[in-house]
């Protein structure tokens, strides 16, 4: 550990908090603006995307013509202007599946902004769905997310906060204390800063195999923003305290169970490799909790990279969601939703959900079965199908599962699947299900005994 003389120490406290504070104001804090709530970020990024809300989905198709392009060059000429910079050929050097969803991206973001092509691919609710609405939320957000999240994570607030809080986060959820900022981040933001979060935790060596699983697919919850919103779609705003508690009720109660159970509890407690484990929550002998966080805030703030090597690590992260990211949500996420909205898949394979609807007393089971399995697609699609439904309770049975479900392959399922940490799709779909079989005895509880008693 790092010893600092007093100069160095006042010097170091100043980087811990100011950073950290500002970081706390923009990711952590909750405020309304307009009536809706979000964070410091989310106005940022809502401030962008509504000041060139018109251009923004052509930059998109000409960030996934470039980034197509680049690819298929790479992958077959192997120019050296690539090949010998270590960050582009990360991105650009990939294997068949990278080549094919960054093809299929841009055809789909071609077909949608032209409105050509087959109706199935280009229609307002598959491809239009996809490049109007979840691209530009996720290049926005991830924008001023990738380049801000320094402020976060680099000068010490998770040392501070997990020297706090592991003697309740490690007992209860089996993870370190500094996984809490990941679940703020998400409930005050949006879950896929709550997976950013993860991804760089991770790869930084300070989470374990298992715990970056656990916090990605356990911890990062829709936020409070996303909620109304959803509430607002399928006619229960009214009713949104009681909803949005009902949510907390049931992602709690998931959050202990799942890491206790395969495929999570599977997860080696190991460290990424390629930097091992950078972590030690052994808090010494005669030291207070605040004492021992203190001093890892400020050993952290101490060896803190330089602003300039801090902004090209946020650039390079930006660029990589960009490039990487977005291609996927954009075929993965228009083939999810062409399952959704143009076949019946969904329809049959919850059929055998309509009968233990029935026995739960949940009116128009038939009608809200397929809610039940279609978030796996999309967080937003039970809600725009349930919306449909006249019964308020079984509304808000659908909207409080869809919310506690979490894996959705659109945005948070692709987003996992891309990163570093250990978990594939199957085991997405696993976790989805658990968590639907989970929540929705707690939702349905809560929804008959408490908010419709």
């Amino acid at each position: 550990m790092t010893t600092l003389n007093k100069g160095e120490t006042k010097q170091s406290m100043w980087k811990f908090i100011i950073p950290s504070f500002i970081g706390i104001l923009l990711f952590l804090v909750p405020i309304k603006v307009n009536g809706e709530i979000t964070i410091g970020v989310g106005v940022l990024a809502s401030a962008l995307l509504n000041t060139f809300d018109a251009q923004i989905p052509l930059f998109i198709l000409i960030m996934l013509g470039f980034t197509m392009i680049f690819t298929c060059v790479t992958v077959l000429l192997k120019p050296k202007f690539i090949m010998d910079k270590p960050f582009f050929k990360s991105v650009f050097l990939v294997g068949p599946f990278g080549i094919i969803t960054r093809i299929l991206g841009f055809l789909v973001g071609f077909m949608a902004y032209f409105q050509v092509g087959p109706t199935f691919i280009s229609s307002g609710s598959t491809g239009g769905v996809v490049l109007y609405d979840l691209a530009p939320v996720l290049l926005t957000w991830f924008l001023f997310a990738g380049i801000l999240l320094p402020l976060l994570v680099e000068f010490g607030l998770m040392e501070f906060v997990g020297a706090f809080l592991q003697k309740v986060m490690r007992p209860i959820f089996t993870l370190p204390g500094r996984s809490s900022i990941d679940t703020m981040a998400s409930w005050m933001g949006a879950g896929t800063v709550g997976v950013l979060v993860t991804m760089k935790q991770y790869d930084q060596g300070y989470y374990t195999k298992r715990e970056a699983a656990v916090i990605a697919t356990t911890f990062s919850i829709a936020s409070v923003a996303f909620s109304l919103v959803v509430a607002q779609v399928i006619g229960i705003g009214h009713l949104f305290i009681p909803f949005y508690l009902t949510v907390c009720a049931g992602s709690i109660v998931a959050a202990i169970i799942m890491p206790r159970i395969p495929p999570l509890s599977r997860k080696a407690d190991t460290y990424h490799e390629a930097v091992g484990q950078q972590i030690d929550e052994t808090t010494p002998e005669g030291m207070s909790s605040f004492e021992w966080g203190w001093k890892q805030a400020i050993d952290k703030a101490n060896t803190s990279k330089s602003p300039k090597r801090l902004i090209q690590d946020g650039v390079e992260t930006v660029l990589d969601i960009w490039l990487g990211l977005i291609p996927l949500v954009m075929s993965l996420g228009a083939i999810a939703l062409i399952l959704a909205e143009f076949t019946p898949i969904f329809n049959i394979i919850s059929a055998p959900l309509v009968p233990l609807l029935e026995w739960m007393r949940i009116p128009e089971a038939t009608g809200a079965a397929p809610t039940m399995l279609v978030g796996f697609a999309d967080m937003f699609l039970p809600a725009v199908i349930g919306s449909g439904l006249e019964s308020e309770l079984t509304k808000f049975i659908v909207a409080s599962l869809s919310l506690t479900q979490l894996i959705y392959m659109s945005e948070i399922g692709i987003l996992i699947l891309r990163s570093n940490i250990p978990v594939n799709f199957w085991e997405l779909l696993i976790i989805f299900v658990q968590r639907t079989v989970i929540t929705l005895p707690i939702i349905v509880l809560i929804a008959h005994f408490i908010v419709f008693r």
